[in-house]
């Protein structure tokens, strides 16, 4: 051998030993992924590890996702692009396909050096992510989904009343009893703990996602967690019917509550049927037990991360109405199914709580800025034509983490779609095919506003001279969304001054 090629192995060592440098300097990402998870529970329950996490970290009091539906809402996190944007508003396109070629956020440290492993439910699965959660795009190796999973809506809960097991609504179990003997999350939980505790990958960083199920339905979850949620202690909400100036296209059905065995047997009317009070309470009890479960788990995760290493982010993908004006579920512009939890843990960072309202599409710019990948000002997306570069129709959220009291904006715009201005079967999750109506909705710190237009499902287009409703909501005096005041005097010019920003804001 000659000195030359001595001379090339020791360059290629040095150099190989500066990308480990670059790699061991790089923090890690954490991204915890709640379903379901509404903005109010740690408040109506005491989530622990959550809130013990929040008190290190930069919390966002006013965070909203941009559609009250999981594939929606989750491409559009995990793109950093609007449902408009990627035109989807159901879960039966793949974006890639139907839009453009548009580089996700996993990917995205894929591209610069991370392994990036997805654990439960990340992307939503099916179609919107091609059958494989956009693998291998956005994954370093095959996405995992726990066996058990597939028991998800089986029949599988105890019924004392008709002594089988049913598919109910309301189901705590044993665990033990399960088939499996386990539930889908504690099986993510042992499959993300071993991949935080391999210590090969402590050599490099990673971006780990995690997905966790609950307190998404059937409210499946270990017994013993109810008994930390006493029935006494369960408040009824302030307004468990309809208010009389809710638009009716504003108002679902929540079916996929309905169908769930147990709600079935009440033969509560379709579409306007309000839940029981008795029943109410006790689905409340249920959905708080499978939160505290999920924040056991979120705990078991946490005490394996070394916090000076990573970044972590808690969030949800929307949030969940509990009969708040006799709605259920997700699927509406209420405040209670768009906003969020969403905690930001970044080393250097002081704790701080910021009440001004933020997207979960500003996630992923935010994380570019916390990871230092990209020292370019990204650019917002200017059209659909531009697939390559990296844009966002959100904004980092780092400036804000830093103290800036002056954030370049302070509202959030989320939308839903409706088949018919009266509320009927397929008002909760249209087809692309069958929308005919879009709500749009625009939300300071004190207001939220939303227009429900004509719109055309074949070309997109927005007509906003065709209104099936206008709701007005003032949180300062009206936090629980009781009464639309679009229509009192008193509000006329700040009606025209959001209707305005709204306008402009969704082209």
């Amino acid at each position: 051998m000659n000195s030359f090629h001595v001379m090339l192995i020791l360059l290629s060592f040095c150099q190989w030993g500066t990308v480990l440098a670059k790699n061991s300097t790089k923090l890690s990402v954490l991204f915890i992924m709640v379903d379901d998870l509404r903005a109010t529970a740690n408040k109506e329950v005491n989530l622990t590890h959550i809130a013990r996490l929040a008190r290190n970290s930069v919390t966002f009091t006013n965070a909203f996702a941009q559609q009250a539906l999981c594939a929606p809402s989750r491409t559009s996190l995990l793109t950093g692009r609007r449902p408009d944007s990627l035109h989807l508003y159901d879960a039966h396109s793949y974006w890639r396909e139907q839009v453009g070629n548009f580089v996700t956020l996993p990917q995205y440290f894929k591209s610069h050096g991370y392994k990036t492993f997805s654990v439960g439910k990340i992307f939503h699965p099916g179609i919107s992510s091609n059958y494989t959660d956009d693998y291998p795009y956005s994954w370093s190796e095959q996405p995992y989904h726990p066996p058990t999973l597939k028991y998800k809506n089986a029949p599988v809960c105890p019924d004392r009343q008709l002594k089988k097991r049913k598919r109910n609504l309301v189901c705590p179990v044993h665990v033990d009893h399960q088939p499996g003997k386990t539930l889908p999350d504690l099986e993510s939980l042992d499959y993300a703990v071993d991949i935080l505790e391999d210590k090969a990958l402590k050599k490099q960083p990673i971006f780990l996602a995690v997905g966790l199920q609950k307190p998404h339905i059937p409210l499946k979850f270990p017994k013993e967690f109810l008994k930390k949620v006493p029935f006494r202690k369960i408040i009824q909400p302030l307004q468990p019917n309809k208010p009389a100036g809710m638009p009716l296209v504003a108002w679902h059905p929540w079916v996929d509550v309905r169908r769930r065995d147990d709600i079935a047997r009440l033969d509560i009317p379709m579409p306007m049927g309000i839940m029981p009070m008795e029943w109410t309470f006790r689905i409340k009890q249920s959905y708080f037990a499978a939160a505290l479960y999920i924040d056991d788990i979120i705990g078991a995760l946490l005490r394996r991360v070394d916090l000076k290493r990573f970044i972590v982010v808690i969030t949800s993908d929307h949030g969940w109405s509990l009969g708040e004006n006799g709605m259920w579920a997700k699927y509406s512009n209420s405040d209670f199914a768009l906003k969020v939890p969403l905690i930001i843990h970044a080393p250097g960072y002081e704790p701080r709580l910021i009440d001004s309202p933020v997207e979960l599409l500003d996630i992923f710019p935010t994380l570019v800025e916390l990871a230092h990948l990209s020292h370019r000002k990204v650019p917002r997306c200017a059209s659909l034509e531009n697939v390559t570069d990296l844009c966002f129709d959100g904004k980092s959220l780092v400036r804000m983490m830093k103290g800036d009291t002056k954030p370049s904006a302070q509202y959030a715009i989320s939308q839903y779609p409706r088949p018919s201005k009266i509320p009927q079967i397929n008002s909760d999750e249209p087809k692309l095919k069958d929308i005919k109506i879009m709500g749009y909705s625009i939300r300071t710190k004190r207001f939220r506003y939303t227009e429900w237009i004509g719109f055309n499902s074949m070309t997109f287009k927005k007509m906003w001279h065709k209104n099936f409703g206008t709701e007005l909501y003032d949180y300062a005096l009206d936090p629980y969304e009781t009464e639309n005041v679009h229509l009192k005097p008193e509000y006329k010019s700040l009606k025209y001054k959001l209707q305005k920003q709204l306008r402009s804001r969704v082209v």
